[in-house]
C-alpha cells in the first residue's frame, strides 16, 4: 500500500522564513518546495548530507543550496548566511540529514544542530512529519495499516528569544502527541483487537514455565469465549482476578473483556486493610482465582467462598459441547463472527477495560481505569519504539502491576507473539533456566529482579535475548556494567506510571552509523529513562509553581499528555484536582530532557519510595509508627519517614526521630527490630519496616508547617554517609 500525504497548517506559512523540518521525505520535500513557490534556499551541513534522492531532486531544479559545516562555522556566520537569502525574499529550509536512528525516533535532527539553531537567534518556523507511517505497529503483522499516512504539518511560527533548540523540540513533541491521539484505532474496541490477534495467529501458544504444557492462542480464546459466557450471566459490572501470571490469569482477564465485564486486577502482596478498599472501592462481589493458588496465600484475606469462582472447579463443570464448539470457533471463524456473537464492540474507547489499584499517600489504593483507548495507545506505543522481530517473551512479573500487564500479557497477545509464563518472579535461577531453553528474546522486570538473575546467570544465559528491559525502579550503574560485562547485555532503562498504562519512555539499542554521517540520534542515553515513546509530549514546570513552565532542558516538574494517560482516580475528585492542568498529567517526578529528548530524574516529590519495584507510602508508615509509640499530634511533628538510594532494592526507608528515647545509637538494632515486630502485627507488608533510624534534634518543616521532604532527605543522606565513612 501508498501511503498518502496530507499538508495541514499552510494558514501558518511564513514568506520568507527560516523553517525547521523535524525530518523531510523527497515528497514532503517537494510538497514545502511548492508551498513557497520555489523561492527558497536549503541549508546543508556537508558533514550531515541529506538522502542522494532528496539532493539529486534540489539539483534538477536548479535550486539555491547553501553548506555550512557547524564545527567550523560560527553562529554569526550562518545566521548572515540565512539573512541575506532572506532578505532577498527566499525563504531558507534546514535539510535534515541521513542520521542513525532507532524506531519512533521524533527527529532526524541530533541535539548539535538543535543547540545551533538556538544560537542564531532566528525565530524558525517548525515543521512536523509525523514519524509513525509504517513503524506504527499494526497489530497483528500480517495485516497493512489501512489509515497509513504521511502527516505534515506547517506550526506556528515560533516568538523571538532564547532557548530555541527546547522550544522546536517541544513544539514536534506536542503535534507528535495530537496526531497520535487523533487516530481511529484508538477509539475502537481493545476485545475486538484481541479476538483479531489471536485469529491472526492461532497457533503462538503460551508455555506454563512451571509444567511445560503449552496452550495456543486458539484453545485460550475458546474456553474464554466459553467462560465469558458464563460470567455474563452473573451480571457484575467488575470481577477480581486474583491470579498470577500464567494461562489462568490471562483467561480470567480474557473472559472478563469479552464479556463486556471489567477485570479487576488485585494486588495479592498488599496488606488486609489495602485489599479491603479495593473492595470496596470497586464494589468487588465476584472474584477470580485458583485453588492451588489459595493454598499458596494463607495469610491472604480471602473473600467468603460464595464470592470465589475457582478456576479448576470452573472448567470442570463448564459444557463440553460449548467448550468444544468455541474452541473450533476460535480456530476457524473469521474474527468478525466472534466479535459479533460476543459483541465486543459494545465498550470501546474511552470505557473501562480494566482496573488496577496504585498506594495512595496514606497507603489508601487509588483507583485507576485504564479505559481500551489507554492500552491499545500503549501497546501501539510500545511497538512503535521497540524493534520487535520474531520475539519470545517471558512473562514472570505480576498483571496487577501494569507493567506486566501491558509489556508482558497484552503488547505480546496483541502483537501475536508467545510467552512463558511463570507465577514468581523473584524465583531467579527458574527464570534462567526458562530463559535459555525457550530461547526467550524479551524480558522485562525490575532491577531488583534482575540483580538475582544475574547471580544465577552463567555468559550465555542471555545469548537469545534482543531487548532486556528494567524498569519501575531506578537502574544502579553496577548492575548495568555487571550485566554488559559478564553476560554481554545492555539493560534498556524505561520509566512508566501506573496512570499512564504505564510506558512513557525507553532506551533501546543504538543503530549503526549511517556511512558517511558524522552524527547520530542515540536510541538510549547512560543515566537516562529513555526517551518519550511516539504520541506522548512532556511538559516541565517549576516544582514550587505548576503556573510557570520552563524550557525542557531545564530541571522541574514533569508533566506528560498522550493517549496513554488516565482521566483521573476513580472516586477522587479531590486528587485529580491537583493533578491535571489543562489536559496534562503531573507525574511527581522532577527531571529534564536533553535535546534528544531523553529523560533524567532528579527525585521524587510524592511521599513514596519505590523498593523492589513496589511502591511504599511514607505517610502510611509515619501513621502506623505513630499509633505504634501513641504520640500525640499536638506535640508536633516527631518523626517522618523518607527514603535513601539503595544499591539493591532501589531505595531503602529511613526513619527520622527526634524523640528522646531514640537517640542513642547503640539501641538502633533493638528499637528498628520491634518496630518491624508491630508493623507485621498490624498486617502490614515488610517492605514498610524502615530500614535504618537516624536521631535528629528536631524534625525539618516549612514555614507553611508542612514537612520539609528535601530537608529530612538531606539529613538521611548525611547521616549514613557519616556511618559509611
Amino acid at each position: 500500500m501508498t501511503a498518502s500525504l496530507n499538508v495541514h497548517g499552510q494558514e501558518n506559512l511564513v514568506m520568507p522564513g527560516f523553517y525547521m523540518p523535524n525530518r523531510l521525505s523527497i515528497r514532503t520535500g517537494k510538497a514545502l518546495h511548492h508551498l513557497l513557490r520555489g523561492k527558497v534556499c536549503y541549508l546543508v551541513d556537508s558533514t550531515f548530507p541529506p538522502a542522494p534522492e532528496i539532493m539529486e531532486y534540489l539539483k534538477t531544479k536548479d535550486i539555491s543550496i547553501e553548506y555550512f559545516d557547524f564545527r567550523h562555522t560560527t553562529s554569526r556566520a550562518v545566521r548572515e548566511q540565512i539573512l541575506t537569502h532572506m532578505n532577498a525574499g527566499q525563504s531558507v529550509v534546514f535539510l535534515p540529514g541521513q542520521v542513525a536512528k532507532t524506531r519512533g525516533t521524533l527527529a532526524d535532527v541530533p541535539s548539535p544542530f538543535l543547540r545551533h539553531v538556538g544560537s542564531l537567534h532566528i525565530a524558525p518556523v517548525p515543521v512536523f512529519l509525523g514519524y509513525y507511517g509504517d513503524t506504527l505497529m499494526t497489530l497483528y503483522r500480517e495485516r497493512e495499516d489501512e489509515d497509513c499516512c504521511e502527516e505534515f504539518h506547517i506550526l506556528p511560527k515560533l516568538s523571538p528569544g532564547p532557548q530555541t533548540g527546547e522550544r522546536l523540540l517541544s513544539a514536534w513533541l506536542e503535534k507528535g502527541e495530537e496526531l497520535f491521539s487523533a487516530r481511529p484505532l484508538l477509539r475502537e474496541s481493545l476485545a475486538t483487537h484481541v479476538v483479531r490477534a489471536m485469529r491472526t495467529h492461532p497457533n503462538v501458544e503460551m508455555v506454563d514455565g512451571m509444567t511445560g504444557a503449552k496452550l495456543p492462542n486458539f484453545k485460550l480464546l475458546g474456553v474464554a469465549m466459553t467462560v465469558a459466557r458464563v460470567l455474563r450471566k452473573r451480571g457484575d459490572k467488575r470481577v477480581g482476578i486474583i491470579l498470577p501470571p500464567g494461562r489462568g490469569g490471562t483467561i480470567g482477564l480474557l473472559s472478563c473483556l469479552l464479556a463486556g465485564i471489567t477485570p479487576v486486577m488485585v494486588n495479592y502482596a498488599s496488606s488486609r486493610a489495602s485489599f479491603e478498599s479495593t473492595v470496596r472501592q470497586a464494589e468487588l462481589k465476584t472474584f477470580i482465582t485458583a485453588r492451588k493458588f489459595m493454598e499458596k496465600l494463607p495469610n491472604f484475606p480471602w473473600p467468603p467462598q460464595d464470592q470465589l469462582i475457582l478456576v479448576e472447579d470452573l472448567l470442570r463443570t463448564l459444557s463440553k459441547p460449548a467448550l468444544i464448539a468455541n474452541v473450533l470457533l476460535a480456530k476457524a471463524a473469521p474474527a468478525s463472527v466472534i466479535c459479533k456473537m460476543c459483541d465486543t464492540d459494545a465498550h470501546h474507547g474511552d470505557d473501562e477495560a480494566v482496573m488496577l489499584f496504585t498506594s495512595g499517600s496514606s497507603g489508601e489504593p487509588k483507583g485507576v481505569a485504564l479505559t481500551h483507548r489507554m492500552v491499545l495507545a500503549n501497546v501501539a506505543q510500545c511497538s512503535c519504539r521497540i524493534p520487535l522481530q520474531d520475539e519470545r517473551f517471558l512473562g514472570s512479573l505480576p498483571i496487577f502491576h501494569s507493567f506486566g500487564l501491558t509489556v508482558t500479557l497484552m503488547l505480546p497477545l496483541l502483537c501475536g507473539y508467545p510467552i512463558c509464563a511463570y507465577p514468581n518472579p523473584t524465583e531467579a535461577r527458574t527464570l534462567c533456566e526458562l530463559v535459555k531453553k525457550y530461547k526467550l528474546t524479551l524480558l522485562a522486570t525490575t532491577p531488583t529482579f534482575a540483580r538475582a538473575m544475574l547471580r544465577r546467570a552463567d555468559g550465555d544465559t542471555f545469548a537469545s535475548i534482543h531487548h532486556f528491559i528494567v524498569g519501575a525502579e531506578k537502574l544502579q550503574p553496577d548492575l548495568e556494567e555487571e550485566y554488559k560485562r559478564k553476560c554481554g547485555v545492555s539493560l534498556l532503562e524505561g520509566y512508566g506510571l501506573t496512570e499512564a498504562t504505564p510506558v512513557c519512555s525507553l532506551n533501546i539499542q543504538d543503530a549503526p552509523l549511517v556511512p558517511g554521517s558524522a552524527f547520530y540520534v542515540p536510541g538510549m542515553v547512560k543515566r537516562s529513562i529513555g526517551a518519550p515513546l511516539p504520541g506522548i509530549a512532556v511538559r516541565i514546570t517549576d516544582v514550587e509553581d505548576d503556573t510557570r513552565e520552563l524550557s525542557l532542558t531545564e530541571r522541574g516538574m514533569i508533566w506528560f499528555r498522550g493517549a496513554n494517560v488516565f482521566r483521573g482516580y476513580v472516586g477522587r475528585p479531590e486528587l485529580n484536582d491537583c493533578i491535571f492542568k489543562d489536559g496534562w498529567f503531573k507525574s511527581g517526578d522532577i527531571g529534564q530532557l536533553d535535546l534528544n529528548g531523553f529523560i533524567t530524574l532528579g527525585g521524587r516529590l510524592s511521599r513514596f519510595s519505590k523498593i523492589g519495584g513496589e511502591m511504599v507510602p511514607h505517610e502510611g508508615i509515619e501513621l502506623a509508627i505513630s499509633q505504634i509509640l501513641k504520640l500525640a499530634p499536638e506535640d508536633g511533628v516527631q518523626i517522618a519517614v523518607t527514603g535513601v538510594v539503595d544499591e539493591q532494592k532501589g531505595e531503602a526507608l529511613v526513619l527520622l526521630s527526634a524523640l528522646p528515647q531514640h537517640q542513642r545509637s547503640s539501641q538502633e538494632h533493638a528499637i528498628l527490630s520491634e518496630l518491624r515486630t508491630k508493623l507485621a502485627e498490624q498486617e502490614l507488608p515488610n517492605l514498610w519496616a524502615p530500614r535504618y533510624l537516624v536521631p535528629v534534634e528536631a524534625i525539618p518543616v516549612l514555614a507553611t508547617g508542612k514537612l520539609d521532604l528535601r530537608g529530612c532527605r538531606l539529613l538521611a543522606e548525611e547521616a549514613l554517609i557519616e556511618g559509611q565513612d
